[in-house]
């Protein structure tokens, strides 16, 4: 069973956190190394930047296909297999990637990358978090989480180097070895779980889902364009992709067995509640990841590689809470830790509320590090107290639901931030006129998440009527599937999609 996480960490849960971090930290290498990438690769490529755009698009469209069948794939192969399975997916598209001769077979490659990352993204979280058993989990997951801060910073970094000094093929090589890596290392240290069941996929809420996500991402990213959100190319796939996401709901709500996403579950506060502000928490992140290079790119005139050398104190910032926040979450509960840290994301976007050309860089830097900090005590908890409670055949549904709750999250944030710049710089008397508006924007999302903070469990989730008699079902199930495993056993868009929207 996984209860309310408590003192210490469970025995061997820390090899499957290193083994999964190798991969997952390839996948968001992969997700943000092109941020700097898509102009010069659309010179190289002779095709237009609408065209070459696709390797990001199409990379995040094919990654929010995949994730919600990553439950029932477990169930079927066991999480090791489907591990493996994952990354020798991602290491065979990195390659294709690297020797692609045309755009078209780019950006087919990095489809292909995109779906070996919907497989490994949340099944990283479910391995862990099952290893964990309930367990410190905020100290776990500040492990976990380590990717999704060091992708969108070090990745276009990475990418500027890797442009600089070496052939564009290499942007897409540089992934491979933390394949290379990480298959012997899942063999070493994962634990060799069977499949647990041989259920058929259901073909009907796959459909509803994988469309309905592809929809609203697609839609989402079509919304700098003329018109903003009530141009057709976003206002017709956002609502028949919401049309049908309520449709898999529906669906989903009224089987009996066998869901594909365990919607139920969303009555399980933690879960619900966290994920609610995960959502804002992708608005604050990868919606502020839009603005703040574009300020050093468009407004100070910087490179993509110097931009995003700025940016390097908010993932250090955000690396120093991570620990501290995570023992805070566990010691008073993650409500006053998440609250405090969106306090913290708001101080820290301050001096781009007035930002100009000629602001000190030193001041800048200094509230990124603030900013980092805060986002960092935010993230931690949050995606801990998703899985607060939950037994374990729960945790690979709730992996997804909070998956997909922060990638919508970010896409609309970017989204959202798109537009509003946009129209600021149109409108306003001033370039810096039409950031200050879209910054105050950014913010104003941060205050609301520091309101709906209110609404998480103050100090961990009481057992509730009922948990006893789950649990002991999940205990009866794991038991008579017993293995050394089950004992020992857990963007979003990227910036240069961003980039790209508003230019």
């Amino acid at each position: 069973m996984m209860r309310k996480s408590t003192g210490g960490v469970a025995p061997g849960v820390w090899p499957v956190a290193w083994t999964t971090l190798v991969g997952g930290l390839g996948v968001l290498f992969a997700t943000t190394v092109v941020a700097v990438a898509v102009e010069p690769l659309a010179g190289i490529l002779d095709v237009p930047l609408s065209t070459i755009q696709w390797i990001s698009t199409g990379y995040l469209l094919a990654l929010a296909v995949v994730v919600p069948i990553v439950p029932w794939a477990q169930q079927r192969l066991g999480g090791r297999h489907l591990w493996v399975t994952g990354l020798t997916l991602f290491l065979v598209a990195s390659v294709l990637a690297a020797v692609a001769w045309d755009a078209p077979s780019l950006i087919a490659s990095r489809m292909l990358q995109g779906a070996a990352g919907g497989v490994l993204m949340p099944l990283m979280t479910t391995l862990v978090m099952q290893a964990a058993a309930g367990k410190g989990l905020a100290r776990v997951m500040s492990v976990v989480s380590v990717p999704a801060v060091l992708g969108p910073i070090l990745g276009p970094v990475l990418g500027g180097l890797v442009l600089d000094a070496l052939d564009w093929h290499w942007l897409f090589l540089v992934t491979a070895p933390f394949a290379l890596a990480g298959i012997p290392l899942a063999l070493r240290y994962l634990p060799k779980d069977e499949p647990t069941r041989s259920a058929p996929l259901d073909g009907v809420g796959f459909a509803t889902m994988a469309v309905g996500l592809v929809a609203v991402l697609l839609g989402l990213s079509n919304a700098s364009k003329d018109g903003g959100f009530v141009h057709p190319d976003v206002l017709v796939p956002l609502a028949g992709g919401v049309v049908l996401i309520a449709g898999f709901a529906a669906w989903t709500l009224r089987r009996r067995s066998d869901p594909l996403v365990d919607l139920r579950l969303l009555r399980h506060r933690p879960l619900s509640s966290s994920t609610t502000l995960l959502f804002l928490s992708g608005f604050a992140l990868y919606g502020a990841m839009l603005l703040i290079p574009l300020y050093f790119q468009q407004l100070r005139g910087m490179t993509p590689l110097a931009a995003g050398l700025l940016l390097i104190p908010q993932g250090v910032g955000s690396l120093l809470s991570r620990s501290p926040a995570a023992r805070l979450a566990e010691t008073i509960g993650a409500r006053w830790v998440v609250l405090v840290g969106f306090v913290v994301v708001a101080i820290g976007t301050l001096p781009f509320l007035g930002a100009t050309e000629s602001t000190d860089l030193v001041l800048v830097s200094a509230f990124l590090l603030v900013r980092g900090i805060g986002l960092g005590a935010v993230t931690v908890p949050l995606m801990a107290l998703a899985f607060e409670g939950l037994a374990r055949d729960e945790v690979p549904h709730a992996s997804v639901i909070s998956r997909i709750g922060q990638q919508l999250g970010g896409s609309f944030g970017t989204a959202v931030l798109a537009v509003v710049l946009q129209t600021g710089i149109t409108t306003a008397a001033t370039p810096a006129a039409g950031f200050h508006v879209a910054f105050w924007w950014a913010t104003g999302f941060t205050v609301l998440a520091v309101v709906l903070s209110l609404v998480l469990p103050a100090g961990g989730r009481t057992p509730e009527p009922g948990d006893n008699d789950r649990d002991a079902r999940s205990d009866a199930g794991n038991d008579a599937r017993t293995s050394g495993a089950a004992k020992t056993s857990t963007t979003a868009t990227t910036r240069a999609e961003a980039e790209v929207l508003v230019d």
